[in-house]
């Protein structure tokens, strides 16, 4: 299986995003991987393909029991049939839910930095984004509680977003935490949206916590969204589900997606989870291995080469969070200047809020690519250094 990872396929010309670059540039910015996805996946796809005819498409069966079974003996959720909608992604249905859930001008919570399309969905919805900003001391992010509570209590905040693991920073969020969370937000008639799309990206033998499994409270304020897409390399596919124990609030968010018509699937994005979470465990596994050994070589190669650098621990996703405070106050000018200099495209953390002296780089390449990219940022560096140093 590591040799699948190890290949490198070039996805120039293939209208990939991503991709979408100068010849000489390495794009390691926006979340999706340089891999394949897994065998089994791209066996569904054949054979539906061969059969040549791709009407409208219901979910079946199949479809929902994937999605139980997945979350029962991957991540001890038990989650009832009905609680299951589908929708296209879960970016749309994180402005479905704004729209339908919340109000003109009232606020939306996010604790930041996080990822940076939540405050698309916010703001081109006519609602205010509210920041509780995470504290870094060094070495990890915690929430501070007290401003978060002081956020939620405004009568004008309606709805937290939650990011469970959290991107950009890779952190995965403990059931203490989940179930403070969750007990303000009941206090505060806040509604809860928790985007677990990374739940599946952890280190081997760490799992996350969903936030409905916490408690009572978790479990009947909250709407999840989940996919296979990031943990398979599948978001062109446009395939998720919205989790929502509570039938009140699931009468709701039925409603918002069907309105705003992301709530039927194609052909390929009813068969492609079954695919996936029936027959890709295997594969993910290996996935996460061969991830965590990119991350562990980005760690050694960035302590040991590039001084003032360095890698923010992280438990979850293939995005590597990189604190750069000692070399600039200006991560805008910084991540521009190294794709100037080296071709090298990363994410810059002023994107994701809170995140000024950070950027975001995505390891989800064969190691071959990540040595290169690491190569081009040690060398970025020192040209930046010794910029700065001649305007002193």
């Amino acid at each position: 299986m590591k040799n699948l990872f190890d290949e490198r396929i070039d996805r120039r010309n293939t209208g990939s995003m991503k991709w979408d670059v100068a010849d000489k540039e390495l794009p390691m910015w926006v979340a999706d991987m340089d891999f394949q996805t897994a065998p089994e996946i791209t066996e569904c796809i054949r054979k539906r393909t061969e059969h040549g005819i791709f009407g409208y498409t219901v979910l079946t069966d199949e479809w929902y029991q994937a999605y139980q079974t997945w979350w029962r003996e991957r991540h001890h959720f038990e989650i009832d049939r009905e609680w299951l909608l589908f929708c296209t992604g879960v970016v749309p249905a994180i402005s479905s839910i704004v729209r339908k859930m919340t109000t003109v001008g009232e606020n939306v919570a996010v604790m930041t930095p996080v990822y940076n399309i939540f405050f698309n969905s916010i703001l081109n919805n006519g609602r205010n984004v509210l920041e509780s900003r995470l504290k870094y001391d060094g070495h990890e992010y915690r929430i501070d509680f007290d401003d978060l509570e002081e956020k939620l209590s405004d009568p004008q905040t309606t709805l937290l977003i939650l990011c469970n693991p959290h991107n950009p920073i890779g952190k995965i969020w403990d059931r203490e935490t989940l179930e403070r969370i969750g007990d303000l937000c009941s206090r505060y008639h806040v509604l809860v949206l928790s985007d677990e799309i990374h739940c599946d990206l952890t280190e081997p033998g760490r799992d996350y916590t969903p936030f409905a499994s916490v408690s009572e409270n978790c479990r009947k304020n909250s709407m999840t969204c989940v996919a296979p897409t990031k943990a398979f390399n599948l978001a062109g596919i446009q395939t998720a589900a919205v989790i929502v124990p509570d039938e009140n609030l699931r009468h709701k968010v039925n409603r918002g997606l069907n309105t705003d018509e992301v709530a039927e699937p194609s052909a390929f994005a009813a068969i492609v989870p079954v695919a996936a979470f029936t027959r890709g465990g295997e594969w993910l596994d290996a996935l996460r291995k061969y991830l965590w050994e990119n991350r562990r070589f980005a760690e050694d190669y960035i302590e040991r080469e590039i001084p003032g650098v360095s890698a923010v621990a992280a438990q979850a996703t293939y995005l590597l969070w990189l604190d750069c405070r000692d070399l600039t106050g200006d991560s805008t000018d910084f991540c521009r200047s190294i794709r100037s200099h080296s071709g090298l495209y990363l994410s810059d953390g002023n994107e994701y809020r809170n995140g000024e002296g950070f950027l975001r780089m995505n390891l989800a390449c064969p190691r071959q690519q990540v040595e290169d990219g690491l190569n081009r940022l040690k060398e970025s560096v020192a040209v930046y250094e010794t910029g700065v140093c001649e305007q002193c």
